[in-house]
C-alpha cells in the first residue's frame, strides 16, 4: 500500500518531531506550511521556524504563509489534492473549504487531554494549575478552536517541580508518536472518532502580562506553580523597588509560616518569601537587564537586606 499523501502544517519547536515522523515513516509530504519568517532573540533578527528549518534539510517544499484564507493558497492546495492535511501548532485557523479538502481530512496533534484546556497555552496552564496530569490528543479537526472528533490520545504525568519546558520537550514526542498510530489506523480503517463533550471543555488562553506577574497574596504553592509554568517562557516577575525582577526557579518552604506578603526573610538555609499562606524559597532570579544569579547572590548584595518586600 503506498503511504499517504500528505501537507503538513506547523510552525514552533513543539511540531518539529511529528514533521520528522512522516519524513522517517516515508510519508509522500507535498508541502510544509509555516508561518512567515520572524524576528527573533535579542537582536530581533529575522529567522525562520523551526519547522521550516527542518523542512529545508530534508529539501522538502516550503510555502510561508500570512493569511491561510488566501485564495491563491486554497487554489494550490486543490492542485496538490493531499490525502490528508497534518495541523502541529501551525498558529492560524483552517478555512472550511480547506478542511474538507482531503479524503482523510484534517488532523491535528493537540497538546492536553482534551476536551481539558483547548486554546493556544496548554501545556503553560496545565502546570500553572498544578495538574498532576496532562497529555496529547489527536482530532479530526473542523471550525472550532480544538473542538474536532477526537481520534487517539496519550496521558502524560507531570512532575511536582517539573517546568513548562522540561514537560513541553516530552509531549512533543509523545505528539509524534501518537500521530504516527493515528495516521496507521487512519490507513487501515480503524481510527476512532469520538465527540468531545463540550460541557466539560476548559481553555487555555494566552498568556498576559498581567499572568506573569506574581501576586504574593496568594498561597505558596500556587506562586510556586506559575513560577515553574511560566519557565522557560515568558518567566513570572515581581518588583524590587522600581525594578523588575525576574523570577525562574522556586522551592516550597514552610507551609505554616505567617508573615507579611512579599516580605524576604534570609537565613543560613536560604532566602523566603512570605505569601498568603506559607513561605517560598527563592532559588534563581534575573534582575532587570542581568543574568540569570542565584537568589542567595542577588538579594545578599542588596543594600536593604532585612527590609526588603517584594511587590
Amino acid at each position: 500500500m503506498s503511504k499517504m499523501r500528505v501537507v503538513f502544517m506547523g510552525t514552533p519547536d513543539f511540531a518539529v518531531p511529528c514533521l520528522e515522523m512522516l519524513i522517517a515513516e516515508n510519508y509522500d509530504i507535498q508541502a510544509v506550511i509555516t508561518q512567515p519568517d520572524r524576528p527573533k532573540g535579542r537582536g530581533q533578527k529575522v529567522a525562520p521556524s523551526p519547522v521550516k528549518q527542518a523542512a529545508l534539510v530534508h529539501n522538502l517544499p516550503v510555502l510561508t504563509l500570512e493569511r491561510i484564507k488566501d485564495e491563491a493558497f486554497i487554489t494550490a492546495m486543490r492542485r496538490l489534492n493531499p490525502d490528508l492535511i497534518a495541523v502541529v501548532a501551525f498558529g492560524q485557523f483552517l478555512p472550511k473549504t480547506l478542511l474538507e479538502l482531503p479524503i482523510y481530512g484534517c488532523v491535528n496533534v493537540h497538546a492536553s487531554l482534551l476536551p481539558k484546556y483547548r486554546g493556544a497555552a496548554p501545556i503553560h496552564w496545565a502546570v500553572i494549575n498544578g495538574e498532576k496530569c496532562t497529555g496529547v490528543t489527536t482530532m479530526f479537526m473542523d471550525i472550532g478552536m480544538d473542538t474536532g472528533d477526537m481520534i487517539l490520545k496519550r496521558e502524560v504525568a507531570i512532575g511536582d517541580e517539573e517546568t513548562t519546558g522540561e514537560l513541553h520537550d516530552k509531549l512533543k514526542v509523545a505528539g509524534a508518536e501518537l500521530l504516527s498510530a493515528t495516521l496507521a489506523a487512519i490507513m487501515a480503517g480503524t481510527a476512532p472518532r469520538c465527540p468531545q463533550d463540550h460541557a466539560s471543555a476548559t481553555y487555555a488562553p494566552l498568556l498576559t502580562r498581567t499572568t506573569e506577574r506574581i501576586d504574593w497574596q496568594r498561597p505558596a504553592g500556587e506562586i510556586h506553580n506559575l513560577v515553574r509554568g511560566l519557565n522557560p517562557w515568558p518567566v513570572a516577575y515581581t518588583l524590587h523597588g522600581d525594578k523588575l525582577l525576574k523570577v525562574w526557579r522556586t522551592r516550597l518552604g514552610n507551609p505554616n509560616a505567617a508573615g507579611e506578603p512579599g516580605r524576604v526573610a534570609f537565613s543560613a538555609e536560604g532566602i523566603f518569601v512570605s505569601t498568603g499562606r506559607g513561605e517560598l524559597e527563592l532559588l534563581e532570579v534575573q534582575p532587570e537587564s542581568k543574568r540569570r544569579m542565584s537568589a542567595d547572590d542577588y538579594f545578599r548584595g542588596c543594600g536593604d537586606a532585612g527590609h526588603l518586600t517584594l511587590k
